[in-house]
């Protein structure tokens, strides 16, 4: 994958997380690969999922990047990494 085509698909997935946010309603939840709850989308911040700190086991935001992303739906944003990997 050319870096072009990367940055092609990251400005999808962020356009429908930021159609999906805008949408109103309950924050969507975010998923790792495994299924596991790793914390709940506050917003889009610097190209970047800022997740709430209330949904935190430490009470920071912490970021997911677009990288991070494999897809978005009605229900959550999934990821293509591990809980470990959420900086």
């Amino acid at each position: 994958m050319t870096q072009n085509q990367a940055g092609e698909i990251s400005d999808r997935i962020a356009q429908s997380v930021k159609t999906r946010l805008e949408q109103g309603g309950d924050h969507l939840q975010v998923k790792d690969v495994n299924g596991e709850h790793v914390g709940t989308v506050d917003h889009l911040e610097d190209g970047r999922v800022k997740l709430t700190k209330n949904d935190s086991a430490d009470g920071q935001h912490h970021y997911v990047e677009l990288s991070q992303v494999e897809s978005v739906d009605d229900v959550a944003v999934y990821l293509n990494v591990e809980r470990s990997a959420i900086a």
